[in-house]
């Protein structure tokens, strides 16, 4: 292995010379304290900054080993990790003459949700952080290659910039190791409770004092004076957990959950923050004691969307010109689109589905009885006419929110919460007392049977090759994947947590194609197989390339954004 003497000696040696001569990195460099591995360098003009491991020894790294003795402690100390970098590199930004910040070495920016990532990773013998460096130049027109070396910057990037941010957010004798302490185990606690969550028969809780709104989001102009989050009453349920000792907050039970109050006095930042936090969030975020079920997945109208193959006789029952039972269309309205994405959840294993009434098809989610014998029969079943049978026969649970579109679900719901200035309270027997009208009856369909039915892919369908490169991919923002000629909307998919999710759902893909679609895998049996590569072998077995820019998503997000691709299409399906 070469030593850091060498490398600056490679920098003086290419100084001024073309950008290809970067090249000469390729390889590792023992620094002493770290070990700099770059595998690549891409020396297109169109390429992105090259990803460079550095390997910092455990031996002097000194982390404790408490931090990461498990792997739900592991992946906290990684993104905890992650962000101290994404920090430090910040701090050393250069200006130029403009004002300009530049940043010659980045990672990506976690957000605050707390996810298995490739930026960092953490073992018994060594820390691997995965920096992309700006390899420094200058440009000089009318050259074969424009683009000549600038090695007097090149050496201050990777003799003074990178050791400071090493050592300030990787070595333990400059960590903040009580904050390190109660990130890890803050996201310990949160997963304890999620898994404790099944045996006190509850989906969803909401810990005392959570502050639930999120200003980008919130409809208050007194955002300022939000309250904390209180429960009340009957509601009230206690989880032990392994560092806190015990939470007490609201516990939302399985079945079917009504959720009333007005979007300015926190129903919509109650349902929104149930919805996210199927993902652990960062403490200090307000929500790091909002914990949900994992497979728990909010549902939104998608009008325009395209639809394939999906049995949506639960809510259809005949469809002029197709078959309910096996839907297609290149462009749906808002009713379809949420009909066929509240199937397409349940058919890769969702158990339970939020609804709010701001994202939803006012037909999709009501069906007004008192008008049923002036309009006549309809061919469209709501959701409400639906909802006991689906909580009922396939042991799902419902979460429904709003204040306009709920009063048909009142008498068949098990609980009623009244959510007002943050504060929830139990009304499920004052608001049977109000004697409701029942949801019209709807046509009888075997629900069971319905979802046993399996979709399987067209391979060619997953088309990511453009010109005369095997695969285009890349998240263009949170919403929207470039996957080949075709871009994915995501707009309606609700619970993708960043831009580095988007970016691997969109990679999952194109490896689903290449490793189970061309062998005939159903969308539900290749899923299950997607979720056990990932939790084996990690998020590194789905690129050939090094990577530090991917986080894990969730399996719906994966069929959700599938089902959005416009080439998509189904082979077969099967009963």
């Amino acid at each position: 292995m070469k030593d850091r003497k060498e490398f600056y000696n490679v920098l003086t040696e290419i100084d001024g010379k073309p950008f290809s001569e970067y090249t000469k990195l390729i390889g590792d460099f023992d620094f002493a304290r770290y070990v700099i591995k770059c595998p690549q360098i891409d020396i297109s003009r169109d390429a992105e900054n090259p990803v460079f491991n550095i390997r910092v020894p455990q031996s002097i790294a000194e982390l404790p080993g408490y931090l990461y003795d498990s792997p739900v402690r592991r992946i906290a100390l990684e993104d905890y990790l992650t962000r101290n970098i994404a920090e430090a590199a910040g701090q050393i930004a250069r200006f130029n003459e403009s004002g300009w910040a530049r940043r010659n070495i980045v990672i990506p920016e976690p957000g605050q949700k707390i996810l298995p990532r490739t930026s960092v990773i953490v073992t018994k013998e060594y820390i691997d952080a995965r920096l992309r460096i700006a390899l420094p130049y200058k440009v000089f027109p009318g050259a074969a290659d424009s683009r000549l070396i600038d090695g007097e910057m090149a050496r201050k990037v990777f003799f003074e910039d990178l050791p400071v941010v090493i050592g300030t957010s990787l070595f333990c004798c400059n960590l903040d190791l009580a904050e390190a302490e109660n990130f890890v185990n803050s996201m310990e606690d949160a997963d304890r409770v999620r898994q404790t969550l099944a045996t006190q028969g509850l989906v969803s809780f909401v810990g005392e004092g959570a502050f639930l709104a999120r200003e980008q989001d919130s409809d208050r102009p007194d955002f300022d004076s939000i309250v904390p989050f209180e429960a009340a009453g009957s509601m009230e349920a206690s989880i032990d957990v392994p560092n806190a000792g015990q939470l007490k907050g609201l516990g939302i039970p399985t079945g079917l959950t009504v959720v009333l109050g007005n979007a300015v006095t926190g129903r919509k930042d109650f349902m929104s923050a149930i919805a996210a936090s199927v993902f652990n969030h960062i403490p200090g975020d307000g929500r790091e004691n909002v914990i949900t079920v994992s497979d728990a997945v909010q549902i939104a109208a998608d009008r325009g969307r395209s639809v394939q193959e999906v049995n949506i006789t639960p809510f259809v029952s005949e469809f002029e010109g197709t078959d309910p039972a096996s839907y297609s269309s290149s462009a749906t309205d808002s009713f379809i689109s949420q009909a066929a994405a509240t199937i397409e959840a349940l058919e890769v294993g969702a158990r339970v589905l939020i609804f709010d009434e701001t994202s939803s098809s006012p037909e999709f989610m009501t069906s007004d009885a008192r008008l049923a014998g002036l309009l006549g029969e309809t061919p469209r079943v709501s959701l409400v006419q639906r909802a006991r049978q689906m909580v009922d026969e396939l042991g799902i649970s419902l979460i429904i929110g709003g204040e306009n579109l709920v009063a048909e679900y009142i008498p068949i719901a098990d609980t009623v919460l009244k959510i007002e200035d943050f504060q929830i309270t139990d009304i499920t027997e004052e608001a049977k007392k109000l004697n409701l009208a029942l949801p019209p009856e709807a046509p009888a369909v075997n629900l069971g049977s319905m979802l046993g039915r399996s979709r399987w892919i067209m391979p060619s369908s997953i088309d990511a090759v453009v010109g005369n490169r095997d695969q285009v991919i890349d998240a263009l923002d949170i919403k929207t994947i470039r996957f080949g000629r075709a871009q994915i909307n995501l707009d309606n998919v609700m619970q993708i947590a960043e831009e580095s999710q988007t970016l691997t759902i969109g990679l999952l893909l194109y490896y689903a194609k290449l490793r189970y679609m061309q062998e005939g895998y159903p969308l539900r049996e290749m899923l299950d197989m997607i979720d056990r590569d990932l939790s084996s072998e990690g998020l590194d077995t789905i690129v050939r390339d090094l990577r530090g820019d991917l986080a894990r998503p969730r399996r719906y997000e994966i069929a959700a954004a599938l089902n959005r691709l416009p080439t998509f299409r189904v082979s077969h399906a099967t009963e």
